[in-house]
C-alpha cells in the first residue's frame, strides 16, 4: 500500500456534488480525496497520540471530538448550550466568550427538515447549509423558517421535536434503505400543527423574528456508495489502532468499509497514517 498521509484527524471536508465529494483532512493542510479511494482497499493506523484541536496539548482522552479537558470546560464551542440552544445563557452574561458567541450564535440560523433515517428536524447556521445535512448523512433537506439567532432556532426545534424526531438513528441511515418523505408536505402540517407557538414566540421576540421560507425546495443529496451494508459493525481507535478493508462508500462523517465502519468525526484529533 502506499502512504498517502500523516496527522491528527479532522472532519471530513464536504461539497454537494452528484455524488457528495468528500475529502479527508489531516491536520491543517493535507487533503485526501477520498472519491478517488472507492473499490479500493485502505488501512487506518491510529499512532497512540492525541493532540488538543484548539490549544496543541497532547492529551490521552479526547472531549467533544478533539478537545482536552482543559478547553473542553472552557471553550464557548464546548458548552452545554450548543447541543442544547434553547439553553443559550449569554442574555445571563454569563457566556464563556462573548465575542465568539456574537459571531456564531447572533447570525442568521435556519430550522429545516430532513430525512436521513427518516423526518427529522435540525437547526444549523445559514452558512453550514448543506455542509450540517451532509453530516448527518441526510438524503434529502429543506429550509423551513430563518431566524436571527441559535437561542430562536432551538426553542423553535423545541417546538417541532414534540412532534418529530431531532435525531438520526445512524444505523439506519448507514444501511441505505431510507424510504423518500414528502418534506414540503410535512412542513406544511407541521406549521400549521405548531402555528399557536410559533405566534407565542413572535408576541415574545417580534414578528420579523421568525421568518417563513416557504419558497424553498427541498435539496436531493446522493452520496458515493458502491454497496450499503447488511449488518453494522463499528471500528474503535480507543479499542484497537488498526482499520483495514475495501471501501465501499462515504455518507455523514463515516467511511464503510467491507469489515466494518468509522466514523471519522468521532476520531478528531487522533494522529492516523492512511495508506491505500
Amino acid at each position: 500500500m502506499e502512504l498517502l498521509g500523516t496527522g491528527a484527524l479532522r472532519k471530513m471536508e464536504v461539497a454537494l456534488e452528484s455524488p457528495v465529494r468528500y475529502r479527508l483532512r489531516l491536520d491543517d493542510d493535507s487533503l485526501i480525496d477520498m472519491n478517488r479511494l472507492l473499490g479500493q482497499p485502505i488501512a487506518l493506523h491510529y499512532e497512540g497520540q492525541i493532540n488538543c484541536l484548539h490549544c496543541g496539548r497532547k492529551t490521552r482522552k479526547s472531549f467533544n471530538q478533539g478537545y482536552c479537558y482543559p478547553c473542553f470546560t472552557r471553550l464557548p464551542q464546548c458548552d452545554s448550550c450548543i447541543v442544547k440552544p434553547e439553553t443559550c445563557h449569554f442574555h445571563e452574561g454569563t457566556c464563556r466568550d462573548p465575542a465568539w458567541g456574537e459571531r456564531n450564535c447572533f447570525a442568521p440560523h435556519i430550522v429545516y427538515l430532513a430525512n436521513s433515517s427518516g423526518l427529522k428536524v435540525g437547526i444549523t447556521r445559514r452558512t453550514q447549509i448543506p455542509t450540517r445535512w451532509i453530516d448527518q448523512g441526510a438524503i434529502e433537506a429543506l429550509p423551513i423558517l430563518e431566524v436571527d439567532n441559535r437561542l430562536h432556532s432551538g426553542l423553535l426545534e423545541q417546538i417541532f421535536a414534540a412532534h418529530v424526531s431531532d435525531k438520526t438513528n445512524w444505523r439506519a441511515m448507514l444501511k441505505g434503505d431510507v424510504p423518500p418523505v414528502e418534506l414540503e408536505a410535512e412542513r406544511d402540517r407541521l406549521l400549521t400543527l405548531c402555528a399557536g407557538e410559533i405566534e407565542t414566540l413572535k408576541s415574545e421576540y417580534g414578528a420579523e423574528a421568525i421568518r417563513n421560507l416557504s419558497d424553498q425546495q427541498a435539496v436531493r443529496i446522493e452520496y458515493p456508495v458502491l454497496e450499503y451494508p447488511q449488518k453494522i459493525a463499528t471500528f474503535n481507535f480507543d479499542k484497537s489502532p488498526d482499520v483495514s478493508g475495501t471501501l465501499l462508500g462515504i455518507k455523514g462523517q463515516y467511511l464503510i468499509l467491507d469489515s466494518g465502519v468509522i466514523n471519522i468525526r468521532k476520531f478528531g484529533a487522533y494522529r492516523v497514517s492512511i495508506s491505500a
